[in-house]
């Protein structure tokens, strides 16, 4: 087996859990949460500050329409809050709201049970052994994307 057909067996594997783990966790949200919803909220937890529309539909590599429909169902469950930029009058800046930082923490609370389960199956150096390496695979598809 060469080299490059590895690496699609591996994008192949991945592809498939995305999809699994995806399924999974939609079925366990709090009512009215979809994936694409946490992953937003999840993204301001995670790196903190304030985005543009723009800049949130580039970094999840959906379209700027995808995104604002995102955004808006958000906004309309308090979740994030968008305003107006300060500094240019025709872009919006979007933020996470309090009530958005709960919804995360509820959302990850709710997968507890089905986690608890998989590590049941899966001990801690088997996991510590997949984390690292799909890391690395995330951080260089991450600099690819903006080539």
């Amino acid at each position: 087996m060469t080299a490059d057909d590895k690496l699609f067996q591996l994008f192949n594997e991945i592809g498939i859990i995305a999809q699994l783990s995806g399924t999974l966790f939609e079925r366990v949200m709090p009512e009215g949460m979809t994936l694409a919803q946490f992953t937003v909220l999840n993204h301001f937890v995670r790196l903190g500050g304030e985005r543009s529309p723009a800049q949130l539909a580039a970094a999840f590599q959906v379209t700027r329409g995808t995104m604002t429909s995102t955004l808006q169902k958000l906004e309309a469950k308090n979740l994030v809050d968008i305003a107006p930029d300060k500094t240019d009058a025709r872009a919006k800046i979007v933020r996470i709201t309090e009530a958005g930082r709960r919804m995360r923490e509820r959302c990850i609370t709710a997968l507890g049970p089905k986690l608890a389960d998989l590590s049941q199956k899966l001990d801690g150096p088997d996991i510590n052994a997949i984390v690292e390496p799909l890391q690395r695979l995330r951080r260089e598809l991450d600099r690819a994307r903006d080539d």
